[in-house]
């Protein structure tokens, strides 16, 4: 089996799955309009007269669900991953000519499609609830988006080949929630002090921050930057790791 042909069959595989769907694409746009459309007017999002934040309440709420839904979407490849183990499947696969690159290439290149799917979903739902910016500072929170997701891609990878099918179901759920709590998807995460400098270790802060393009200058500093390079290179030495134990014990 090629790589393309065996990318074909995922991309159709997942698009068919309605549960998987449901969470990464419909739960984030139900999600988004209950939050962000009483707040629609909002634009001291979290803040007072004494303390103002700028933020605009619809914008901040569809970065901040663009990132759950998009972490959902590239960490689900572990679970199908878990669920080819389960039954099999990738015994098969390797003795087929897919390579073992070929094969996780693919289950990244199908969660960042099913993100992007997502991703501009929440885009014609925010825009239909004011949020406006030019060409270049959408093209730009979209990039920083994608790249931010890296970190996750790895990790659904690593715990695909961790844990088993019944497993990575609540490991996915608990894991994406506690990095969008963290991260600021619910509230913004503001100020100094302990809490604020741990999240701001976290990929998941990133991916909300995101949203501020066009805002505060430059939405990623050179702390961000590091914070993404030091998560995503773990993340893929972890999931490297995983595999490579997988297979052996296979």
């Amino acid at each position: 089996m090629s790589t393309w042909t065996y990318t074909r069959f995922e991309l159709l595989r997942v698009f068919r799955n309605r549960q998987g769907f449901l969470f990464s694409l419909v739960f984030p746009l139900i999600m988004y309009f209950l939050l962000a459309g009483p707040n629609r007017n909002d634009h001291n999002f979290g803040g007072s007269a004494e303390h103002p934040t700028g933020l605009f309440a619809p914008q901040y709420y569809m970065t901040g669900l663009l990132g759950f839904g998009a972490m959902v979407a590239v960490m689900s490849g572990g679970a199908r991953i878990a669920a080819e183990r389960t039954v099999g499947w990738n015994r098969q696969l390797r003795l087929t000519p897919l390579s073992a690159r070929g094969y996780l290439r693919t289950k990244i290149l199908t969660g960042y499609a099913v993100a992007m799917f997502g991703m501009a979903l929440l885009y014609i739902a925010g825009l239909s609830l004011g949020v406006r910016m030019p060409v270049g500072d959408w093209l730009e929170m979209t990039a920083m988006v994608l790249l931010g997701l890296a970190p996750f891609a790895a990790l659904g990878i690593a715990l695909g080949h961790l844990l088993n099918d019944d497993a990575m179901g609540p490991a996915l759920g608990g894991g994406v929630s506690l990095f969008a709590f963290l991260g600021g998807t619910w509230f913004p995460i503001t100020g100094g002090g302990v809490f604020v400098g741990f999240c701001k270790l976290l990929p998941s802060y990133w991916l909300v921050r995101a949203g501020a393009v066009g805002r505060v200058g430059v939405a990623w500093p050179p702390e961000a930057w590091l914070v993404l390079a030091a998560w995503s290179a773990a993340m893929v030495g972890f999931a490297a790791w995983a595999y490579r134990r997988d297979t052996r014990r296979a």
